[in-house]
């Protein structure tokens, strides 16, 4: 049996310091580079590593590939009131994805509800990282976006359908409920993470190449052949969040952005809610309180079981990498050093 290795604890700052170095060596300029770094950074003081830390080699990868334009900016499309329409220009996913927020924000703050459909955009990381951002100011945050195909329709054993996910966000006291899930049972990060710990899945998260469920990701990484949420539910629920990205953006679908080398050119989707519009509005957060106070009053399954509103697992997290250090793999983090 292959020994588990220890990861190495990384301080926020240098992490930061690292990416910025890099980034900047790669085309970006010093501003640019330090919001970029910063969401990579505290996605991986949150917890998300697969999407931070883990993922910031593949990030320059596709930046060496030409997928990623460091130079370009969002441009609008088309504005139909509270929808508005703009080409990504394939500038860095996640600047792309908090400058749609911030936009969104803006069309609520004038309508009650705002919404950007993005296309021609690169990976946005940590889709919660955006609902955060627009729950932190008090708005509601729905958004999503498709991918490359990675998840078989119901009865099938070919992968056509992304695996998509979708955030849900609302300001919650000082903080935020996010729900941030992908339309398979775990994410390929997630999945990723536990093949390099030698670990398995806690569920059945796909098929092997027997065509078994299997808790293996080794196994489930080689065939992509993963396990939707709520089953066909899920592939159905995947199937049409892929059809509102690419009619709301005018962009490319799944189907076509499978065809690349590397998964670009995606389609997303940032819709906010200006909560202050509301009659209700100093009633809400006591409402929020009151459903989760409820929710925390679950009876457990046993002693050892965490009922936690989605969301508030990062804030333990992120209380404690700030003191300790960020656990990483030590391979990664070399990797990281030699860019």
């Amino acid at each position: 049996m292959t020994q588990k290795s220890e990861p190495i604890l990384i301080q926020a700052e240098d992490m930061r310091h690292e990416f910025m170095r890099i980034l900047v060596k790669h085309g970006f300029t010093q501003e640019k580079a330090e919001h970029c770094s910063d969401i990579f950074v505290n996605n991986s003081i949150d917890g998300v590593i697969t999407h931070g830390v883990n993922r910031f080699a593949r990030f320059i990868l596709y930046i060496n590939e030409g997928c990623i334009n460091v130079q370009a900016e969002p441009s609008l499309i088309k504005n139909l009131g509270a929808i508005e329409q703009w080409d990504g220009n394939l500038a860095p996913g996640p600047l792309n994805a908090v400058f749609c927020t911030n936009r969104a924000m803006e069309l609520a703050s004038n309508s009650g509800i705002g919404c950007v459909a993005l296309a021609n955009t690169n990976h946005w990381m940590r889709g919660g990282s955006y609902g955060w951002q627009a729950a932190r100011k008090g708005f509601g945050f729905i958004g999503w976006t498709n991918t490359l195909g990675n998840i078989p329709a119901w009865g099938a054993v070919d992968s056509r359908i992304g695996n998509n996910p979708i955030v849900f966000a609302v300001p919650y006291k000082n903080e935020a409920i996010v729900l941030d899930m992908a339309m398979s049972q775990f994410s390929y990060g997630k999945m990723e993470i536990a093949k390099l710990k030698h670990e398995q899945l806690p569920f059945p998260g796909g098929y092997n190449a027997n065509g078994e469920l299997t808790t293996d990701p080794s196994e489930i990484l080689e065939t992509w052949r993963t396990l939707p949420i709520g089953y066909w539910k899920g592939a159905g629920l995947g199937l049409l969040l892929d059809i509102f990205a690419t009619v709301l953006s005018g962009g490319l679908p799944t189907h076509e952005i499978s065809k690349f080398k590397y998964e670009h050119r995606l389609s997303q989707v940032f819709i906010v809610f200006d909560l202050s519009k509301f009659d209700e509005h100093h009633s809400l957060h006591k409402s929020i309180e009151q459903i989760i106070d409820d929710f925390h009053a679950s009876v457990k399954e046993s002693e050892d079981s965490a009922i936690r509103y989605p969301g508030e697992r990062v804030l333990f997290q992120r209380k404690n990498h700030l003191k300790n250090g960020i656990p990483v793999e030590k391979s990664i983090w070399e990797s990281i050093l030699s860019l």
